[in-house]
């Protein structure tokens, strides 16, 4: 994240006439980062309101017309990166966090009986290793509970020992989730995911080599 860069940004003497472009690059950085907001009626009353990413908090803020745009903000996201974002979806919105080789995708909508935007699905993604191995996807639907996941792993003793990226069969399970608002949301919402995510990948993937070996 930008503003943590800043934080941490160490300034040698060398450097120190950069300093003032540097600081103006990073400073405006931060700024059209801070204004990517998604205007569209999320509570469905015929209003706009308005989601976006307070940087300076690293929250996910939505301020919505039937609660006359007080803003209703989530906990700090920790790990929040320049391309972090919201957008729009048919019912709602997304808030995607992507690094350089892993990502994840969380959709909120607003639930007319709670009154809250409520969490209800979550994506991820992994490219692995050069080898890619743990590489794949997968969703969670939270109101229904549908776990979907893809993942592949790299066996070095396949192909005649050359090795080769093998496919795990397609997982397919139930992972039951509480109720979490955009007040509860953080980090640790998508981590648990991912966790839980992983174990199932383990599971099916030391399946598969047992499988394999039985085979031969």
């Amino acid at each position: 994240m930008l503003g943590k860069a800043i934080k941490i940004f160490i300034l040698k003497k060398a450097d120190m006439k950069k300093t003032p472009l540097l600081l103006i690059f990073l400073f405006v950085q931060i700024i059209v980062f801070g204004q990517e907001k998604l205007v569209k009626d999320i509570d469905n009353d015929g209003k706009k309101d308005t989601v976006y990413v307070d940087v300076t908090k690293s929250t996910i803020v939505c301020r919505l017309s039937i609660n006359n745009y007080k803003p209703i903000q989530s906990k700090p996201i920790e790990i929040l990166n320049e391309t972090s974002g919201v957008k729009p979806t048919k019912n709602g919105f997304y808030f995607s966090n992507d690094w350089m080789r892993a990502g994840y995708r969380n959709q909120f909508r607003y639930n007319a009986q709670t009154k809250k935007i409520q969490l209800i699905g979550m994506s991820r993604y992994e490219f692995g290793n050069a080898a890619n191995d743990g590489s794949g996807e997968s969703s969670v639907n939270l109101l229904t509970s549908d776990y979907i996941g893809n993942w592949n792993y790299y066996d070095e003793a396949a192909n005649k020992g050359k090795g080769e990226l093998v496919s795990i069969p397609t997982i397919k399970t139930k992972m039951k989730f509480a109720v979490i608002n955009l007040e509860d949301f953080n980090d640790e919402t998508y981590f648990n995911y991912a966790e839980r995510c992983s174990d199932l990948y383990y599971t099916q993937k030391d399946a598969k080599k047992t499988g394999s070996r039985k085979k031969k």
